[in-house]
Formats: structure tokens, sequence, C-alpha cells
């Protein structure tokens, strides 16, 4: 028989923070990346927290993965791995309210859980065995002694990913869940039948609000639950 499902991103979704970011700014600031990457971080960063334009964060996020990947064949994999340790003992345990009980919940009724992240592939599998996932996915840089440069990037469509991994677990897509917070969740929920953008970006706002899925805010310790109630959301208890 088919299992139930429920599968979640991690990164501003189940975490507070990037994962990805987190690592790659740890490698920068250890000399790991090259002279200039830390700079080249900060200067990106400083231009999204500012708030310059609609697109820095995007753009801080271009810079932060070019500055990785453009010294990956210089890195190597145990300074990498330390790294991963240290942002996970740092970050596991900064989630939000929200969908840590969420996840806590639908477990605890037999759902299998999922989650599929554009983070790196050792840090989403350390934090999903930390938090009882059953299958996970992440970005693979391709590695033996050294990196490659080799890539496979998870969250550039996750609707196939989570299609390959339904069938592979035999999973059913009746009263499944999903939670997502950015543009690249949009297509993993809209074969769900239970979406929830979460803390979503203006894009995946824009889809929720047009496919009318619930949209969940967390802010500070107040949790917001908004249901599209004909041609307006309202607040549900």
């Amino acid at each position: 028989m088919s299992r139930k499902f429920a599968v979640f991103d991690i990164d501003g979704t189940l975490i507070r923070w990037q994962l990805y970011h987190a690592v790659v700014d740890k490698l920068a600031s250890g000399g790991y990346l090259g002279e200039r990457a830390k700079d080249k971080l900060h200067q990106a960063r400083m231009i999204w927290k500012n708030r310059e334009h609609s697109e820095a964060f995007a753009d801080y996020e271009a810079v932060l993965i070019d500055v990785f990947e453009s010294a990956l064949t210089t890195l190597e994999p145990k300074q990498f791995d330390d790294m991963v340790d240290d942002v996970i003992d740092q970050y596991k345990d900064q989630v939000y309210t929200y969908t840590r009980n969420l996840l806590h919940d639908l477990k605890s009724k037999g759902y299998f859980l999922l989650a599929i992240s554009g983070s790196h592939q050792e840090l989403v599998e350390k934090l999903a065995k930390y938090y009882g996932f059953d299958d996970w996915a992440g970005t693979k840089y391709e590695r033996g002694k050294s990196f490659s440069g080799e890539k496979f990037i998870a969250s550039h469509n996750k609707q196939s990913l989570l299609k390959q991994m339904i069938k592979e677990h035999d999973l059913t897509l009746e009263n499944s869940y999903a939670v997502g917070d950015s543009t690249s969740d949009a297509e993993m929920l809209e074969i769900i039948e239970n979406p929830i953008a979460f803390n979503p970006n203006q894009t995946l706002l824009d889809i929720a609000k047009s496919k009318k899925w619930p949209i969940v805010l967390e802010r500070k310790n107040v949790v917001y639950r908004l249901n599209s109630d004909e041609e307006q959301y309202v607040l549900f208890d």
C-alpha cells in the first residue's frame, strides 16, 4: 500500500537561514576560496541588506555561488567537510517553529518525510538525519580526492526530482503536503494536495495567491496562517 508523504524545502523553510550561504561564508572567512572571496561576499551582502534594489538578494546569491564554484577545484574535500560539520552544529536547531512542529506532527502520523534543497548534499544529509527525514536530495558537487567541478543542482527542477522520489518509494499524492518559500519550490507545490507557501518571496506569493494556496507567515514568536476566501485572503486561527 502506498504511503502518504510530506516534502520540505530546507533553507528559509525549516532552517531560519541558508545552509549553502553559511558554509560558503565559513570557507571564505577561512581563506579557502581565494583572497578576494570574503570582500566580494561582503559587498554583495550589503547591497542586499541595504535593499538597494528588488533583485539584490538574487544578485547576492549569484555572487556567492560564483565565489564557491570558481574555487571548487582548488578546495580540499576535508576542508569542506570540516566546515559542513561546523555549520550543522551551529544551525541545526535554528529552525522555524511552524515547520518544525508540522514535521514532527506528520511524522507521528506515519508520513514519509522528504527534504529537497538547493544546499549541498552533505549539509542536507546531516540535517535530514537529525530531523528524521526518510529521504533527501541536495546539490551534488562531484568529488573523489578532489572536487571535479561537475555538479547536479537539486533546486533546478524540484518537481521532476520529487516525482522520481515518489516512484522510488511507492508514495501517494493523496493528502500529501509540501512546504516551500521560494520560486524554485512552486512546481513542487503545484502537484501536492496540501501545498503551503511559507514566508514566500514575491514570486511565490503571487503564484500562491493565483492558485489560492494557504500562506503561512512566521515573525518573531507569532505564526499567521492566511487562507483564501473567495477573492481575498483571511487570517485563520
